[in-house]
């Protein structure tokens, strides 16, 4: 084989197929809370730049692991052929349906696959798991115990106990909350398990941390995308003489709340495609600070800075006196993956809620007036912006792909995100979004460095 495969194996619903889905990082792989979702052997390569880093083999679980294991017994011929008896098994029953489930997760074991045997730690042992594994010790193929935590329940060690007398590696993994970390760190235990496989897992575990970087780089980029659209989006709207119209102003403000609400989920939607999650739907808790009003001080406590925060970035000067007027864009309140909504109309402890964007008459040269509403002008609104973004980015880097539910978004999870920041980073970036505010925006090199900044937060908690 070009690369190291692994088949996944074990008693029906045990999590097989979660496994799969996780370190292959593959929606597509099927999981059910009903047992016989997997009904053929499948191949689900990890693929990086176009080469496969090594392949993982969902199969069905085990139906009639006690007969499979008679009839071998009845042909044994020693230790030193049961490998052979396994493949003279498939070839004298390749047409049985009563062994289909077998043929399909023993043959790409026979065929060179290493042996992944996956458990319930949160359920007893019993003795009925016993004849499944003394059939794989048959093939005499490499292999793994892993003890998947399904429910709270806990039976590792009375699992581990029996699990260490078929199996020369027992690891405890969690399909289902495993993070980054825990995958790779697993990916590299794989090559423990056959020595000439560790070279070529160690590079794939290598290459996938040097391609976490590059996402978070990545994502990071498109929070920029985000944050210069937002900062210095303007519309006009033609005005029927030389005096502000409300009517005019109020259709400047939606226009101008919309540019932002689709910058927000375009960001959103390619984040999620960068870390493999494009089909990933968001929601919130009832509890949760980002389903608050944009209005309300609990929420502006969590993604904005405070008074004293602002003063000490340097982001308060002007920002009452600098020609703030009205312009206040309410509406929705902060849903995630629905759009900032009322982002806009979140000013902080500073401006007021009325006083968002420049409101300027402007005279045509060929006659007539039109109204110009922006940029957003609000201290606090990059950091609302930029504090969503992160979590929003955090909690997709690290969900695997076992996980089926929507993103689902508690109190908690963006608690105290302005102290995170370091002061000098805070007064860095206060400089920044001043320079996003202005017609001129960035430079690359100042793009760039912002990306960094930003990709380095990524990660903090």
């Amino acid at each position: 084989m070009s690369h190291p495969v692994f088949a996944i194996v074990g008693h029906p619903n045990k999590g097989k197929s979660s496994i799969v889905a996780t370190l292959a990082e593959d929606d597509d792989v099927a999981i059910s809370p009903q047992p016989g979702t997997t009904t053929r052997a499948r191949a689900y390569p990890m693929r990086l730049d176009g080469e496969v880093l090594y392949e993982l083999v969902d199969t069905p679980g085990f139906q009639r692991a006690r007969e499979v294991l008679g009839w071998l017994e009845s042909h044994d011929q020693g230790a030193g052929r049961r490998a052979e008896v396994v493949r003279e098994f498939l070839r004298v029953h390749a047409d049985d349906p009563r062994f289909h489930d077998e043929r399909e997760l023993l043959t790409p074991i026979v065929n060179g696959a290493g042996i992944l045997y996956v458990v319930d730690g949160s359920r007893p042992y019993g003795r009925q798991y016993e004849a499944e594994m003394e059939i794989l010790r048959w093939t005499g193929r490499p292999r793994m115990a892993l003890i998947n935590m399904i429910a709270q329940d806990d039976y590792v060690e009375e699992w581990r106990s029996a699990l260490s007398q078929y199996f020369s590696l027992v690891r405890v993994f969690d399909a289902m909350r495993a993070d980054f970390s825990k995958r790779i760190e697993l990916l590299r235990a794989f090559g423990a398990i056959d020595e000439t496989w560790a070279p070529a897992l160690n590079r794939a575990a290598d290459a996938l941390i040097a391609e976490r970087e590059r996402r978070k780089r990545r994502a990071a980029s498109e929070i920029v995308t985000l944050l210069e659209t937002a900062l210095s989006a303007t519309v006009t709207v033609p005005l029927r003489g030389p005096e502000k119209d409300p009517e005019a102003v109020e259709r400047g403000r939606a226009r101008l709340r919309e540019i932002v609400r689709k910058a927000e989920d375009a960001e959103r939607r390619a984040v999620q495609d960068i870390f493999h999650h494009g089909g990933l739907k968001a929601r919130e808790t009832a509890e949760s600070y980002l389903a608050e009003d944009v209005f309300s001080a609990r929420s502006f406590h969590v993604f904005g800075l405070s008074a004293t925060q602002l003063a000490l970035t340097g982001a308060a000067s002007g920002a009452v006196a600098g020609g703030i007027v009205d312009a206040a864009l309410g509406g929705a309140s902060l849903l995630l993956g629905a759009g900032i909504g009322a982002a806009l109309g979140a000013v902080g402890a500073l401006a007021g809620a009325d006083r968002l964007a420049k409101v300027q008459i402007l005279g045509q040269p060929l006659g007539g007036f039109e109204l110009k509403v922006g940029p957003i002008t609000d201290p606090n609104l990059p950091w609302v912006i930029l504090g969503r973004a992160l979590l929003h980015v955090r909690l997709v880097a690290e969900r695997n792909h076992a996980r089926r539910e929507e993103l689902v978004v508690d109190a908690a999870s963006g608690e105290h995100f302005a102290d995170s920041i370091d002061p000098a980073l805070r007064r860095r970036f206060d400089v920044t979004f001043r320079k996003l505010r202005t017609e001129r925006g960035l430079a690359a090199a100042e793009r760039s460095r912002l990306v960094d900044e930003i990709a380095k937060l990524i990660e903090t908690p």
